[in-house]
């Protein structure tokens, strides 16, 4: 059996890369994936933080749905697909909703420990100056004080919904980078498939370390939990 086209060099996978990034289609698929990631991300994000905030305050809620997050946490993104595809089709809603589930309950259980893990005299010192219980209360000083959490919850959220946003396009139709890595397969073309998957690697890497990590480090620093951190 002839296994040298199955594993490609590095001198075709930059010429595949090359020739993706002339004629545009490699652009053009990064661009479609970075866009549905981005509405994904923000979807989960939103819906993440609201469920956070309300099994935190609502100990009702907790006891009774947040072993469900629990538990969906667990199952594999592409487990819904068979559902995404029946209500929405192969098309881009059923990515998105693929990608935003992925990252939700991981955001979700992020927001509720850092909300939780509030020590109470912070609560209790907002109160004693008026603001009360309610909204006020939420965004003057849960956020806040929740924010370095909420941050490192955003990292595993955006790392959890690269993973699900490429198995919905393996399948999906559309542009994007998973659909051009099923085209690869399928044209048995592996310099393509390294090529996405080198692509995947280092937008993954630039947007942790240049976004989020960023942003996480300043947020340690602002609030004085570097020593605690290392």
């Amino acid at each position: 059996m002839d296994w040298g086209w199955r594993f490609p060099s590095a001198l075709q996978t930059v010429h595949t890369f090359y020739e993706g990034m002339a004629n545009g289609q490699l652009l053009e698929a990064t661009l479609g994936s970075l866009r549905r990631i981005l509405i994904a991300f923000v979807l989960s994000c939103v819906i993440g933080m609201t469920l956070g905030v309300l099994f935190a305050r609502s100990r009702l809620l907790d006891e009774t749905f947040g072993f469900v997050v629990v538990a969906l946490q667990t199952v594999p993104s592409i487990a819904w697909l068979p559902f995404a595809i029946i209500w929405f089709g192969l098309n881009d809603f059923a990515v998105v909703f693929i990608t935003t589930i992925g990252a939700t309950w991981t955001m979700t259980i992020a927001s509720r420990s850092g909300i939780k893990n509030i020590p109470p005299i912070y609560l209790q010192s907002a109160q004693m100056f008026g603001t009360g219980r309610g909204f006020r209360l939420l965004y003057q000083v849960m956020i806040p004080a929740a924010i370095p959490q909420l941050i490192t919850g955003m990292r595993m959220a955006w790392a959890f919904a690269w993973r699900a946003l490429v198995s919905g396009e393996l399948i999906a139709r559309g542009i994007g980078l998973g659909q051009l890595l099923e085209e690869g397969r399928s044209l048995g073309d592996t310099s393509l498939m390294l090529c996405i998957v080198l692509v995947i690697a280092i937008l993954g890497t630039i947007s942790d370390h240049l976004v989020f990590k960023r942003i996480e480090d300043r947020i340690w620093t602002q609030y004085g939990l570097n020593t605690a951190k290392t």
